[in-house]
């Protein structure tokens, strides 16, 4: 790979798409100077008047109100910390922060390690791409474990067998980032973020936060069926990348194998047993706890006021599986000698809180600038005017180019705005209620789904992608010199295999009306 005019050309290239991607503002910076736009829309727009159509074809006469007035100014500050922010969307941030507590305990105690290492010693050769694909996607219910975990391991497992280890680093790399939003655990924290935020998004707009077929949606589990179906088709896809298009570029580039890499590292060690054997133990335990809550206390019944049926389960399955995660992680703790009081699991949920740190500053500045839009009459301005180009284009009668070109939207801004969460918070609100406006066949789920499709592909040929220099340090260890730019020409097949064989298959759930979740 190195030494030819090829990849030099190449790596010019991307170091320059590098630089143009380090010049783009950090998300909580673009939502800071988006606040100041918003508030100086407001009072240079303050009184334009415009017509919204409504429900059973008649029109609503909308403005827009100066956010410098008295009144507004006072409702900034009266709404900032509570209203717009902790209790934006029905309480959004507490349920992403408790999650992320309940998957630490499980990374914390090394429950996802032992997990990694114990299904990547019982793969089959021949099936090794596929299951470190899997295994790559899978990993993505603890992102951090993917990543430092599975993709050096990949390598080592690879090397072991006399094979290049950085083909075995390619192969979960694509799966753990472009897969990302792929999984067949449901309620997973991408899960949360995506539904409970487009929920928000959708109830604010006035828009029923249901299926296409006027099924109320799960926040939780509402593209689940879609999210489960494509670990089965992105694992193969990426296996079939990575022998026909990986495998055969690295052969003939040297490696070698650093003295202080064991091949042994991937072995499973006594303690690590124990810990499986007790988290299998614990997982039952959650099963059992799960179900006798789905048939007790959290069984649907019929509203005797309104005589609507009511599922607490399915209301609370965020809840119940974070439940799991926490008791399966201790189990696991508990048994490998991780875990000797209960501090030690406070712990494991303090370390996994000490990434969201980030995460609490954004929502701050995204979810008041999105109440300011809001509150403004802005959004709706803004909604209105994109889907009256939309509609004087003819894509009314066009859903799947409205879909698809969702997608390449969401693709191509992911490579110069890192982040599912950030992303989702500057397209959701305008493009739910803009999508539906333009077509009711647009659903909320559905416009989600095409944002998780567009938003993972690109992930793995982005300098946006935090994880990019950790890979290329890891690749380094066999490949002394290897270049961001070659790791980017590498993984530049499977993105384009999973952004055309994804975007066909959600056409496919669409087109067949097949629910995307439950």
């Amino acid at each position: 790979m190195t030494g030819t005019g090829e990849p030099a050309r190449a790596e010019g290239a991307a170091a320059w798409i590098e630089k143009a991607g380090r010049a783009i503002p950090d998300p909580i910076v673009i939502f800071m100077a988006l606040w100041v736009i918003v508030f100086a829309a407001s009072v240079l727009l303050a009184g334009t008047r415009f017509a919204v159509p409504g429900p059973g074809g008649t029109v609503a006469e909308q403005g827009i109100r100066s956010m410098a007035t008295a009144e507004n100014v006072r409702w900034i500050f009266d709404n900032a910390i509570l209203a717009n922010w902790l209790a934006f969307g029905g309480g959004v941030l507490g349920i992403i922060i408790f999650i992320i507590m309940a998957v630490g305990v499980a990374e914390h105690t090394g429950l996802l390690g032992a997990l990694i290492k114990r299904a990547g010693a019982a793969i089959p050769e021949r099936f090794l791409a596929l299951a470190v694909v899997f295994l790559g996607i899978m990993s993505s219910l603890a992102s951090d474990a993917g990543y430092l975990i599975l993709v050096p391991l990949a390598g080592l497992l690879y090397a072991s067998l006399g094979k290049h280890p950085i083909v075995g680093m390619a192969a979960a790399f694509a799966g753990v980032s472009a897969g990302f939003s792929a999984n067949l655990v449901p309620g997973t924290t991408s899960d949360i973020i995506m539904g409970v935020n487009a929920r928000a998004f959708a109830e604010a707009s006035g828009i029923a936060f249901a299926a296409s077929d006027g099924r109320p949606l799960n926040p939780a589990t509402m593209t689940y069926w879609f999210t489960a179906a494509s670990v089965f088709l992105l694992a193969p896809v990426g296996a079939w990348v990575t022998s026909r298009f990986v495998a055969p570029r690295l052969a003939h580039v040297p490696h070698q194998m650093p003295a202080d890499l064991d091949p042994g590292a991937f072995a499973l060690s006594a303690a690590e047993h124990r810990g499986l054997r007790a988290a299998g133990l614990g997982l039952l335990l959650s099963v059992a706890i799960v179900a006798a809550l789905g048939l007790g206390p959290l069984a649907p019944f019929t509203d005797p006021e309104t005589g609507q049926a009511v599922n607490p389960f399915l209301e609370r399955l965020v809840l119940l599986i974070a439940l799991a995660f926490i008791l399966t992680g201790t189990a696991y703790g508990i048994g490998a000698g991780r875990v000797r009081s209960v501090m030690d699991v406070v712990q494991g949920m303090i370390a996994q809180m000490n990434t969201m740190g980030y995460v609490v500053v954004l929502t701050f500045f995204a979810y008041n600038t999105l109440a300011l839009i809001s509150h403004s009459g802005l959004g709706t301005l803004i909604t209105q005017l994109g889907a009256s180009g939309l509609l004087a284009l003819g894509l009314q009668d066009a859903p799947v180019l409205l879909l698809v070109g969702f997608v390449l939207l969401t693709a191509t801004l992911n490579l110069v705005i890192g982040g599912l969460t950030s992303k989702w918070l500057l397209l959701g609100p305008l493009f739910i209620p803009m999508l539906h406006a333009v077509n009711p066949a647009m659903t909320p789920d559905l416009v989600a789904a095409a944002y998780r499709v567009g938003d993972s592909v690109t992930n793995i040929i982005t300098p946006m992608m935090f994880y990019a220099g950790v890979i290329l340090a890891f690749a380094r260890r066999y490949v002394p010199g290897f270049t961001l730019g070659e790791l980017f020409i590498l993984m530049f097949p499977y993105s384009i295999a999973f952004l055309l064989v994804w975007t066909g298959f959600l056409v496919g759930f669409f087109a067949l009306g097949i629910p995307l979740g439950f």
